[in-house]
């Protein structure tokens, strides 16, 4: 299964090589932006192993990403009741 995970374009790095920063949660990571060639400042984007695979709205991003954190809280309590 892949997991994408949504991000932010905030700055573009290197047009010509297609490189930009996204920001994923306040978290800032370069990526490649070669599967979206007309990728810009501001667009929301789900990454994959580093790469922008598609454009997605800003609702859909922020929907993801409740969803991306109300797992990781499940996971967070399975692992203390383990403990």
């Amino acid at each position: 299964m892949c997991l994408g995970i949504p991000g932010q374009i905030v700055a573009i790095d290197d047009a010509e090589r297609r490189l930009a920063t996204v920001s994923v949660a306040g978290v800032k990571r370069q990526i490649n932006t070669a599967c979206i060639p007309d990728a810009r400042i501001g667009d929301w984007v789900l990454v994959h192993v580093g790469f922008a695979m598609s454009r997605i709205d800003e609702a859909e991003a922020a929907e993801t990403l409740r969803i991306l954190a109300e797992i990781g809280e499940a996971q967070a309590e399975l692992d203390a009741m383990k403990a």
